[in-house]
């Protein structure tokens, strides 16, 4: 687990008032909710290799659907973050909810514009998750490097996939995804740090 950065010394700007230890246990568990919504839909895709376009469109789709509103509630509750910092997790989060809808928007297109869209959402998650490390907005950053990291590397890896077969690209995008929510667990904030930011 991480923890966002000390009430001292920090770089952004104060906590709002409303960014009470109630709301970072809000974020805490929107965090756990996607992290596990993301598992799930990893274990249905290994266990149901057979599945289609369709499959693909709804398990992606709405884990980034989801994780993409995770990072527009981000954007407002997480304290300590500077007025450009907020707006670049509420455009992210944005970008990400919106690759998830165009999933699910026509499940039945190709899978390379799929695997595209997918790809593209993971590399935006990533690349905030590594912002966040950079400005100490995660600590210890080194945890919000490697889960920008593995998402990252998870977005490349989808525009190489659609050369694999249907049923190959749900068995290895199932790891993927699971590897994916289980590291969103790193940015994790602690109790402690909620109970200090009031």
């Amino acid at each position: 687990m991480t923890t966002f950065g000390d009430t001292s010394g920090t770089r952004g700007t104060a906590p709002p008032p409303w960014a009470s230890s109630g709301i970072l246990q809000v974020h805490r568990g929107a965090i756990v909710a996607v992290a596990l919504v993301g598992v799930g839909f990893g274990l249905i895709a290994l266990f149901w290799p057979q599945g289609s376009l369709l499959t693909v469109a709804l398990i992606f789709g709405t884990y980034l659907v989801v994780s993409g509103i995770k990072r527009i509630t981000a954007a407002f509750i997480v304290p300590h973050l500077t007025t450009g910092m907020r707006w670049l997790t509420g455009l992210i989060g944005l970008l990400v909810t919106a690759t998830g809808i165009v999933a699910l928007a026509n499940p039945f297109r190709s899978l390379i514009v799929l695997a595209w869209v997918i790809g593209i959402g993971w590399i935006a998650e990533g690349l905030i998750d590594i912002v966040f490390g950079a400005r100490a907005i995660v600590s210890p950053r080194w945890l919000a490097f490697v889960s920008g990291a593995v998402s990252i590397l998870a977005g490349i890896a989808m525009f190489v996939l659609p050369a694999f077969p249907l049923q190959t690209f749900l068995v290895i995008g199932a790891f993927l995804l699971i590897a994916v929510s289980v590291t969103t667990l790193l940015t994790l904030p602690r109790g402690k740090a909620a109970a200090t930011a009031t």
